[in-house]
């Protein structure tokens, strides 16, 4: 019987995960050497011919829309990012109520992808308006296949649950923080709304929806590549753009001055409501959330990430929602 090497991390327990693999086992058409989890229904697969990544997908519309959406996406020109290998029967595989693809695996640099550098910074601004030119011609093929992004209900959402959260916040954070942040949260949306359209208006093109630094992944040949289309929408380019902003931010130490060196960035600079929505805190909303939702903000490392996000930045965004204003006067 072949040796096989498992690596599971995560909240799978054993018995799943060797059931996974003798799935596979079975369902795919060559060799399985090794098996590794890297995150919740992602794993790396080496096999006896190549490696790829197993990921999985909670339906068979997710799974063939990512795909088609990336089949598509090269045919018009995008070439940085990775295929879907057809490893698996006409049928994607079908693993206990969850739909797996077998992805290619761009084999990494040791020097990995980080906003904290600003060549990076640019070069991911630079991918992601190389993105959005080219999946432009394929917003009328998907409408009505993706859904339309709504900026501001969006945040609305995020900022009630937030609100919800606040008893556990309390516990980490100052009320005199809490409070003024919600008044930039609603200073934001109401500049936004006072704005009309302003994300509604203008070319529509495929939004990536989650610009983090991760899914920029430099190969080992030191070119740049965009992963991970699980949150694609269709919207404006502002929503990608203001995103990133909010990611690269705090390596600019909040600075106005400096975002505006960013020309894909800048181009929107000039636009009100671009200028309110930049004033949200989206990044803290979020991660709080996130970490309440999953019951992470009492270990010490990701708690420590929270407090210094919301109380260690917060006379620099302070400084920040200031100059904000202040240009919108001008």
């Amino acid at each position: 019987m072949r040796a096989v090497n498992l690596t599971f991390k995560g909240e799978r327990d054993d018995l799943y995960q060797n059931r996974l693999f003798s799935y596979l086992q079975k369902q795919l058409h060559v060799p399985i050497k090794e098996i590794s989890q890297i995150r919740k229904q992602v794993y790396k697969v080496k096999a006896e011919e190549l490696d790829f990544i197993l990921k999985g997908f909670s339906s068979y519309h997710q799974f063939n829309l990512q795909k088609d959406f990336l089949t598509a996406l090269k045919q018009v020109g995008f070439q940085k990012t990775y295929s879907f290998y057809p490893l698996e029967k006409e049928l994607p595989l079908l693993f206990e109520q969850t739909y797996y693809g077998c992805i290619e695996w761009i084999e990494t640099s040791k020097t990995e992808f980080t906003f904290y550098k600003q060549q990076d910074r640019l070069k991911g601004l630079k991918l992601l308006s190389h993105f959005h030119d080219r999946n432009e011609k394929l917003v009328e093929q998907y409408t009505g296949s993706i859904s339309s992004f709504n900026q501001v209900e969006k945040w609305q959402e995020r900022t009630v649950s937030f609100l919800k959260n606040l008893p556990v916040i309390r516990y980490f954070v100052q009320k005199e923080i809490i409070n003024e942040m919600l008044i930039w949260a609603d200073w934001s949306l109401k500049g936004i709304e006072k704005e009309s359209g302003v994300f509604e208006n203008g070319k529509k093109v495929i939004l990536h929806g989650d610009v983090a630094h991760h899914n920029f992944l430099r190969a080992k040949n030191k070119d740049i590549y965009l992963i991970d289309f699980d949150l694609i929408s269709i919207g404006t380019p502002r929503s990608d753009y203001l995103q990133y902003a909010n990611r690269i931010l705090p390596f600019l130490q909040w600075s106005f001055r400096d975002l505006a060196n960013y020309k894909e960035i800048a181009a929107y600079l000039n636009e009100k409501g671009f200028i309110y929505a930049l004033a949200f805190p989206t990044d803290i909303f979020r991660e709080w959330n996130r970490a309440i939702r999953e019951q992470t903000y009492l270990q010490p490392i990701k708690i420590q990430h929270l407090v210094e996000m919301t109380v260690g930045q917060f006379h620099k965004r302070q400084n920040f929602i200031k100059e904000l204003k202040r240009f919108l006067v001008l």
